[in-house]
């Protein structure tokens, strides 16, 4: 897994790639909160993930919740693999998807 992040003022942008699973998911976890300080806008870039376990679909919940708090998230690049994971688990209502 790749995590990189681009803070610009108030938004972070977050890009992952490759597998996000339970041996990548604590990473992400705590890059995340790691990073959230002062921030309003949170994009979670996707379009590099090839897989996603539900250790991730928590990660991803996780930071929701924390910006439900202090702005919003935005999750971009979904690819179809991933949407469908997101449709079979309700995680499309949950998260914004654009």
């Amino acid at each position: 897994m790749t995590i990189n992040k681009n803070l610009n003022g108030d938004k972070l942008v977050i890009e992952v790639g490759g597998r996000l699973d339970t041996t990548t998911a604590p990473q992400l976890d705590s890059e995340i909160k790691a990073s959230l300080d002062g921030v309003t806008e949170l994009v979670m870039d996707l379009s590099g993930m090839e897989y996603i376990s539900s250790a991730g679909l928590r990660v991803l919940l996780s930071a929701q919740k924390a910006m439900n708090k202090q702005g919003n998230m935005v999750v971009k690049g979904v690819n179809e693999t991933i949407m469908e994971i997101f449709e079979v688990t309700g995680f499309v209502d949950l998260l914004n998807i654009e």
